[in-house]
C-alpha cells in the first residue's frame, strides 16, 4: 500500500476531498485486469514509453524548460540507451537510417540545445530538390530561390540530412547535460499496463496508468517493478502497447510496397570534401558520358563510370527524386557529406527482394539505371539473373546499363543526378510501407506521439518530422498546463495538443497518400494511364510555373 506520507504531496488528491470525486470519472478502459499498486517512490508526473528520437526529444524539452524541469519524468526503453549513446562510425561510413530534418524542427532542436550535441560534420543541409516523372518529361525544382530574389536574401535550406543515430546520441548528450540521466530507464520491457487503486489511507490512483515493468533477460518478480504516472506518453512505435491500453483504434492500410534503403558512394566533385550534390549540368554530364561510352581508347576510361573530375560544379546542395510508376514508386537520392548519399526506393516487394539479392556492382548499376533510363529499360534489368558474371568481370546489369545509356534516350531534370560509384557494405535493408492514423491522439492521462499516433509513406520524408513536431507541441502543452496550475493529465489540458497535431498529421498524410496514388498508375496502363500520365506532367509544370505554389507546398511540409 502507498505510505501515508504520499498524500501530503500537493500533487495528489487528499483524503478529505476523496469523497467528492464522481465515480463516473473512474477510468473505463485498460488491457490489464490486475490492479497494480506501486510504492510512493514510483509515482511520476510524466512517463514516456519509447526511447527513439521522439521520446528523447520530449524528455530533453521538458528538462530544458524552467517551467517543467522540476517534473518527475521517466523514459522507458527496451533497448540499450548506453549503446546508443556510444554510437560511432568511421568518417567514411554512414548509417542507412537517415532523415531529412525540416528547418522548423531544426529550430526546435536548437531551442532545447540538442542540435549542438550532434556531430555536425556528419549532417548535410541541402537547398534544392529536383523532382521528375519517368512517365513524361515533366520536372520541378523545389527551392527558395524565388523568395531569395524577392527579398534579396540568402537561399534558405530546404532540409538537413541527419543520421537517426546521430540525432539520438545528441539528444542523450543533452539529457546528460541537464542532469536528467536518472530519468532514463533502458533495458526494461512494459509487461502490462493497468489502473491504480483508491487507497483510503493514501492516494487515489484509480484513474492513473500504472505500468508493470520487467528487466530484459530476467525472470521472476525480483526484476519487475511498478510505476504510476500522472501522464503516460506513448512514443512506442506503430504497434504501441500504450495505444492498445488506451483503447484507441487506428485507421489506414498497407500499401503493398516496400521501402529499400542503402548508403551509397557517389562520383566525387572537384572538392574532395564536398558532397555529391555539387551536380553537373546536363551538357557537361552528356560530354563526360560521351567520353565514357566512346570506343576511342584515348578518350574512354577503364573505370566503370564516367569521369566528372574536370567538370566545374555549381555550389548547391541538391536532393533528387524520380517517380517510377511502372516500378511501384519513387526513388530518392539524398545527400550526405563526403560524397555519400542515402537511398530510399519505394517499390514492390518482389523488386525489393530482387535488389537485396544483387551483388554490390549490379546494385549500383541498377540504381544508376533507375535515375536515368526509361522505365521499360529499367524493367528489363529486373529480368536479368542475379548470379551470372561476364568474362570481363562485370555483371549483366553493368553491361546493359552501358549499352542502353549509349543507345536509348533518357529524361533528366535541369540538374542531373549523381553517378553512383559504390554501395556501402551491409547497408541494404527494406521495410513494408503503411499508412496508419490513430482515431485520437489523447485519452484520460494518455498522449500518443510519433509512429504510435501516425505512420505515413516515406516519399515526402516527413515521418520523423511529424514525430518531432509532436514532441515540440506536447512539451509546449505540458509547459502551459504547469504554468496555469492545470492537471497535466487531464483531457482539457491535452486538447490543444490533440487538435494541433491531429490536423497537421492528417494534412500531411492525406497529401502524401494522394500523391502516392496518383503516381501508382503507370502511363502504360492503357488509355486512362496515358491520360493520367499527361495530366501529371501538366500538373507538375503548372506547380513550377505558377508563382508561390512551390513555396506554399514547402511551407505546408515544413
Amino acid at each position: 500500500m502507498l505510505s501515508r506520507s504520499a498524500s501530503k504531496s500537493s500533487r495528489y488528491i487528499c483524503k478529505a476531498c476523496r469523497s467528492t470525486i464522481n465515480a463516473s470519472r473512474k477510468r473505463k478502459f485498460g488491457t490489464n485486469s490486475i490492479t497494480l499498486n506501486p510504492t510512493s517512490d514510483d509515482i511520476y508526473d510524466v512517463v514516456t514509453v519509447g526511447g527513439g528520437p521522439v521520446g528523447l526529444a520530449l524528455l530533453a524539452a521538458l528538462k530544458t524548460s524552467p517551467s517543467t524541469s522540476h517534473l518527475k519524468c521517466l523514459l522507458v526503453e527496451s533497448q540499450s540507451l548506453a549503446k546508443q549513446k556510444s554510437w560511432s562510425l568511421p568518417p567514411d561510413a554512414y548509417s542507412n537510417r537517415a532523415s531529412s530534418i525540416t528547418p522548423t524542427n531544426q529550430s526546435f532542436l536548437e531551442a532545447i540545445e540538442a542540435w549542438r550535441h550532434l556531430d555536425l560534420t556528419r549532417v548535410q543541409p541541402y537547398d534544392e530538390m529536383q523532382v521528375w516523372d519517368a512517365g513524361n518529361a515533366a520536372s520541378i525544382q523545389f527551392d527558395w530561390s524565388a523568395e531569395a530574389i524577392k527579398y534579396n536574401a540568402p537561399l534558405r535550406t530546404v532540409a538537413t540530412m541527419v543520421e537517426n543515430s546521430n540525432l539520438s546520441r545528441g539528444l542523450l548528450r543533452r539529457i546528460e547535460d541537464v542532469g536528467a540521466e536518472e530519468s532514463l530507464m533502458s533495458g526494461w520491457n512494459v509487461k502490462g499496463i493497468g489502473n491504480g487503486i483508491d487507497d483510503p489511507e493514501g492516494c487515489n490512483l484509480s484513474t492513473w496508468p500504472v505500468l508493470e515493468l520487467q528487466q530484459i533477460g530476467s525472470e521472476g518478480s525480483q526484476n519487475t517493478k511498478q510505476i504510476a504516472t500522472r501522464l503516460l506518453i506513448g512514443a512506442d512505435g506503430i504497434n504501441s502497447p500504450v495505444r492498445t491500453f488506451a483503447g484507441i483504434n487506428t485507421n489506414g492500410w498497407d500499401y503493398g510496397r516496400h521501402g529499400v534503403v542503402a548508403t551509397l558512394q557517389v562520383e566525387s566533385s572537384s572538392d574532395p570534401a564536398s558532397p555529391f550534390q555539387n551536380s553537373v549540368s546536363n551538357d557537361d554530364f552528356d560530354s563526360a558520358l560521351e567520353d565514357f561510352l566512346s570506343d576511342d581508347p584515348k578518350s574512354s576510361s577503364s573505370s566503370s563510370q564516367p569521369n566528372f573530375e574536370n567538370i566545374t560544379p555549381s555550389n548547391r546542395a541538391t536532393a533528387f527524386q524520380r517517380f517510377l510508376p511502372a516500378l511501384g514508386g519513387p526513388i530518392a537520392i539524398l545527400p550526405l557529406p563526403n560524397n555519400h548519399a542515402s537511398l530510399v526506393w519505394s517499390t514492390t516487394p518482389q523488386i525489393a527482394s530482387y535488389l537485396k539479392s544483387l551483388s554490390p556492382s549490379a546494385f549500383t548499376a541498377t540504381v544508376n539505371a533507375a535515375l536515368r533510363l526509361e522505365q521499360v529499360d529499367i524493367q528489363y534489368l529486373f529480368s536479368l539473373p542475379t548470379t551470372i558474371s561476364e568474362p570481363n568481370n562485370t555483371t549483366p546489369h553493368e553491361s546493359e546499363l552501358t549499352w542502353r545509356l549509349q543507345h536509348t534516350k533518357s529524361t533528366l531534370p535541369s540538374r542531373s543526378p549523381p553517378w553512383i560509384t559504390a554501395l556501402q557494405p551491409n547497408t541494404i535493408a527494406s521495410f513494408p510501407l503503411r499508412l496508419r492514423n490513430a482515431t485520437s491522439y489523447i485519452a484520460p492521462r494518455i498522449a500518443l506521439a510519433g509512429d504510435a499516433a501516425h505512420t505515413i509513406h516515406p516519399l515526402a520524408g516527413q515521418g520523423l518530422n511529424l514525430g518531432l513536431g509532436d514532441a515540440e507541441c506536447l512539451s509546449r502543452t505540458i509547459r502551459y498546463a504547469v504554468e496555469h496550475g492545470m492537471d497535466i493529465g487531464d483531457l482539457m489540458a491535452l486538447q490543444g495538443y490533440s487538435g494541433e497535431r491531429y490536423a497537421a498529421a492528417v494534412r500531411v498524410s492525406t497529401g502524401v497518400d494522394l500523391l502516392n496514388k496518383v503516381y501508382q498508375i503507370s502511363s502504360g496502363d492503357g488509355l486512362v494511364g496515358s491520360l493520367l500520365g499527361a495530366a501529371r506532367g501538366l500538373g507538375m509544370r503548372a506547380v513550377g510555373m505558377v508563382p508561390g505554389v512551390r513555396e506554399a507546398i514547402m511551407r505546408t511540409v515544413d
